[in-house]
């Protein structure tokens, strides 16, 4: 049966660790579409016992920055494909960090350097909780795909930079997500 903890402790910061993938649920206040994305690329830390931050890259939508400008709600998930059965989930508000804010520099530190990094997505863990995950398939880690850093190194930075500016303004229900002076 499922567990709810007070903190990320060790054995689970170290299963965190070992995860290749993990999920991101948003949704806006009211009506509007559930996002649902997937993330891995190295791109998770543990910041401390209820902090937890993520990079941020540009995709084709900034469905998880809008809602979370919006509302602040935030589910991550992580799921064990391969050992020990287990579904962890973290419950918090998260916060858009975005190049110009006074952290994000200290907390891009923690990522690779990559030129398509959008945000880092700070969250404030309010629940963690597991349940078995005995129903999830096992499967075998063959590698990282390595399509959107060869996408950014084709567009060049002048390129991600107008591709950002113009298809993440908004989420699909047309809520905010970044803002640009032009």
């Amino acid at each position: 049966m499922g567990k709810v903890y007070e903190a990320l402790d060790e054995r689970l910061q170290t299963f965190i660790q070992q995860q290749q993938l993990f999920f991101v649920a948003t949704a806006p206040a009211s009506g509007g579409h559930v996002n649902l994305s997937p993330k891995g690329l190295d791109s998770f830390r543990v910041l401390g016992p209820t902090s937890v931050a993520y990079q941020d890259l540009v995709g084709s939508g900034a469905e998880t920055i809008a809602h979370l400008r919006q509302n602040g709600r935030i589910t991550i998930m992580f799921c064990a494909f391969a050992g020990p059965p287990l579904i962890l989930r973290l419950y918090g508000t998260g916060e858009v960090i975005a190049a110009g804010h006074s952290d994000f520099a200290d907390l891009a530190e923690l990522f690779q350097d990559r030129m398509n990094t959008r945000s880092v997505i700070r969250v404030s863990v309010s629940r963690i909780a597991d349940s078995c995950g005995f129903g999830v398939p096992v499967y075998d880690f063959v590698k990282e795909r390595d399509q959107l850093e060869r996408w950014a190194e084709r567009k060049g930075a002048a390129g991600v930079a107008e591709y950002v500016r113009e298809h993440n303004r908004a989420s699909i229900d047309e809520i905010p997500a970044l803002e640009f002076s032009d």
